[in-house]
């Protein structure tokens, strides 16, 4: 019998959302910042400076929050685990019992439910709960380390683009070029996800965009009516 296997993206999902978060938001934050600043009619020195410390900042700051965030969530699973492996060892007919009522509800009859929770508890009872009552597997387990790093990675690669922008850019265009620039990248990020993620790409692409806009629109305006470094 040949065995059929099939390749899924559920295990990027951890990996894939804080790279995409970080992406985003330093292609967003570091250019609404440069774009604010430029609006602001300051010298270039001063621009590519808020723009440096805002990479720094936000990188450190990505990776702070996605590995407080992301710890929690990992807390609470071994937390879940801990109780279910204590109510395997101390009741586990009620166990047994439980996991049988979850097959029957998804669709099994009871005599299949109660053969098929049988043979998953005595295979390896704390997964099968793990997976079936709790809904944590391994490809969908928190990991604080990798959600942190993928996310301070992608998020100073995303600001290099438009301070590289600044950097080269006509002062007068900086504002400009910067925007434009950024958006267009957002937009190839909103593709890239989404075909990694194989969700609709145009739903994608006008989600970024459009935020992103919103951004640099608003940080420009504040920066033109206060004249003053955002």
């Amino acid at each position: 019998m040949r065995s059929h296997s099939e390749w899924h993206r559920t295990d990027r999902i951890g990996w894939l959302r804080a790279a995409v978060l970080g992406a985003n938001d330093g292609i967003v934050s570091t250019a609404s910042l440069v774009v604010g600043v430029a609006a602001a009619e300051v010298d270039r020195a001063s621009i590519l400076l808020a723009g440096v410390a805002g990479l720094v900042a936000g990188a450190m700051s990505m990776a702070a929050g996605e590995y407080v965030s992301v710890s929690t969530q990992a807390d609470t699973e071994a937390a879940d685990l801990a109780r279910e492996r204590h109510e395997l060892a101390t009741n586990p007919q009620g166990e047994f019992e439980e996991l049988v009522a979850i097959y029957i509800e998804r669709g099994l009859d009871e005599t299949l439910a109660r053969k098929v929770a049988g043979q998953l508890m005595d295979r390896d009872a704390l997964s099968a709960h793990s997976r079936d009552e709790l809904g944590i597997s391994e490809s969908l387990a928190a990991r604080p380390v990798q959600a942190a790093f993928a996310s301070a990675a992608t998020f100073a690669v995303g600001a290099v683009l438009p301070l590289l922008m600044a950097m080269f850019a006509p002062r007068a265009w900086i504002a400009i070029v910067v925007s434009i620039v950024s958006l267009v990248s957002l937009a190839l990020l909103g593709g890239l996800s989404a075909r990694a993620g194989g969700a609709p790409i145009l739903r994608a692409v006008s989600r970024v965009t459009f935020w992103g806009a919103l951004a640099m629109l608003a940080t420009a305006l504040i920066g033109a009516l206060f004249d003053v470094a955002v």
